[in-house]
């Protein structure tokens, strides 16, 4: 009988603290909204006591959705473990997941602690999170480098102190895949009262074995796997869910273990992470890279022409891709657009359904031909729900060989319920440079281009371009990403601008919270 393995998603909490990843509240409950259509079991949505920000995320996620149990991440303090509570006390299934490092390296360099005041702490730490919620989940951190005797010690201990579920993470991606299994095999057999947790394993990919270490693991008895989407994290990355669920679906009868995620919202699920973050993955990753399921040799496509299962042991529609091309066109209604997008597997809301389809029908003005990566653009975008204050209403520009490069932006701010024009002028190097000097004064931010890409959306000359930049704001504590398209590179480059400007006003703001409750805990 097939083993169910839950899948733990940490895209929100440990995807986020890869650089240049971050996310505000509102895309955190886009995308969180979109995991719990791809039905994962468990969704941990940050690190509450690292700012008021991720508190709030993790809040909101747990006010907004229904099915998937709720995690917050807490080190194993009273004051950490507190504060995850009041965030994920919110969720209909809330869990607190609590963490101490177990490795003599870490103990000795970074704690400063000895393995028994260790184990005392991490008992300490887990009864009283059951003392607060049923669902408590603890991460013996570097279990990998961890001495495997003294891990028993620790899973038997927390485990009688009340936690359900044991993390034995490889949290710096330094074991080999038949080395993760033997620990996992040794601690199931030795821990005596392991059937009362299951083991989780939560694997990073410094040396690119973390989908391997974490397929092991779960063939060692792992019951939980923790993943993100196109596999983002800390330095190299986490393992990626799509790997590791495909694997247990295309390789069920070897793993004898499945998953119940809804594989055909795997697609969709990792454009929609990089809309929001503005990074793609690279053409040749597994699962859902844009050459995944691409063909080029001559023998490979005579195979495929042949039989299908000769080239691809899995399907693109097993993971939402469409093989439809053309679709729409500007004469196309309300109610054709809505079928195709439901054909594609996107569900937008009412209002978020017309924002999209206003957006179509200037798309299609622009273009001949509308494809279902236009339209797969269009949907996301409408799933992102960013907070804007300011929206650009018009960008010209002049350049030229001998003439100094100039813009003129309108911008329409929304404050207060009020809405306002402003119009102004700059120049710059280039058009690009002059349109984003001429946004700065017009919102009054004044932003550093740090990166700046392009990148198309779909086929021929008036294909959609998609532009992301990050910009570094003056007094802002790290860059924010902006996004941007449009069939016109320089408008799609003032409307990167303009997301990343709506960003840092919201990081702003959240920065001025911050600051003034740690002057009112100060006084306390």
């Amino acid at each position: 009988m097939s083993r169910k393995i839950m899948v733990f998603d940490t895209t929100l909490r440990d995807g986020e603290q890869s650089p240049g990843c971050s996310m505000n509240t509102e895309e955190k409950v886009a995308l969180a909204r979109q995991l719990e259509r791809l039905n994962v079991d468990v969704i941990e949505a940050g690190f509450p006591i690292a700012s008021i920000g991720d508190f709030e995320a993790v809040k909101a996620v747990a006010l907004a959705l229904e099915k998937p149990i709720i995690a917050g991440l807490c080190r194993a303090n009273e004051k950490d473990i507190h504060r995850c509570y009041e965030a994920v006390s919110h969720a209909r299934r809330g869990r607190i997941h609590t963490f101490l490092a177990t490795s003599d390296i870490h103990l000795q360099a970074k704690l400063k602690m000895s393995r028994e005041d260790a184990l005392e702490r991490a008992v300490s730490a887990v009864k009283y999170a059951r003392s607060l919620i049923d669902d408590v989940e603890f991460s013996l951190e570097d279990a990998g480098r961890t001495d495997w005797d003294y891990m028993c010690r620790v899973v038997e201990a927390v485990i009688d102190a009340g936690a359900r579920t044991i993390n034995l993470p490889d949290t710096v991606g330094y074991t080999i895949p038949s080395e993760f299994h033997e620990m996992i095999t040794y601690v199931m057999n030795r821990v005596p009262n392991m059937d009362k947790a299951i083991i989780s394993l939560h694997c990073h990919n410094d040396l690119g074995l973390a989908v391997a270490n974490s397929l092991a693991g779960i063939l060692a008895g792992a019951g939980q796997v923790e993943c993100t989407i196109n596999g983002i994290g800390e330095r190299a990355g986490n393992a990626a869910m799509e790997e590791i669920v495909m694997a247990l679906k295309t390789r069920a009868n070897y793993f004898g273990a499945h998953t119940d995620i809804v594989t055909e919202e795997i697609y969709r699920s990792s454009k929609l992470l990089s809309s929001i973050i503005g990074v793609e993955v690279q053409p040749n990753k597994a699962i859902v890279g844009k050459n995944a399921f691409a063909h080029e040799a001559g023998i490979h496509q005579h195979g495929m022409l042949s039989d299908k299962r000769t080239y691809e042991i899995m399907t693109p529609e097993s993971i939402g891709l469409s093989k439809t091309e053309l679709v729409l066109g500007k004469h196309s209604g309300r109610h054709a657009f809505k079928a195709r997008l439901e054909e594609l597997g996107y569900s937008l809301n009412p209002e978020s359904l017309e924002t999209a389809f206003e957006k179509f029908k200037a798309l299609a003005d622009r273009k001949k031909e509308i494809f279902d990566e236009d339209l797969e653009h269009i949907a996301n975008e409408g799933l992102k729900q960013v907070t804007e204050t300011f929206i650009l209403d018009y960008v010209g520009t002049t350049a030229g060989s001998s003439i100094i490069p100039t813009s003129c932006v309108r911008i329409c701010t929304r404050e207060n319920g009020e809405e306002r024009l402003i119009t102004e002028t700059a120049i710059g190097d280039g058009p690009v440079e002059a349109s984003y000097h001429a946004i700065n004064k017009a919102t009054g931010y004044q932003g550093k281009l740090l990166e700046y890409q392009v990148k198309a959306v779909s086929k021929g000359e008036d294909a959609v371009g998609d532009v992301t930049v990050k910009i570094e704001f003056t007094g802002l504590d790290r860059p924010i990403t902006g996004k941007g398209s449009s069939t016109d590179v320089l408008h799609g480059s003032a409307l990167a601008y303009v997301d990343a400007v709506n960003k840092a006003r919201i990081r702003f703001e959240l920065q001025k919270r911050e600051t003034r409750q740690e002057s009112i805990s100060e006084k306390i």
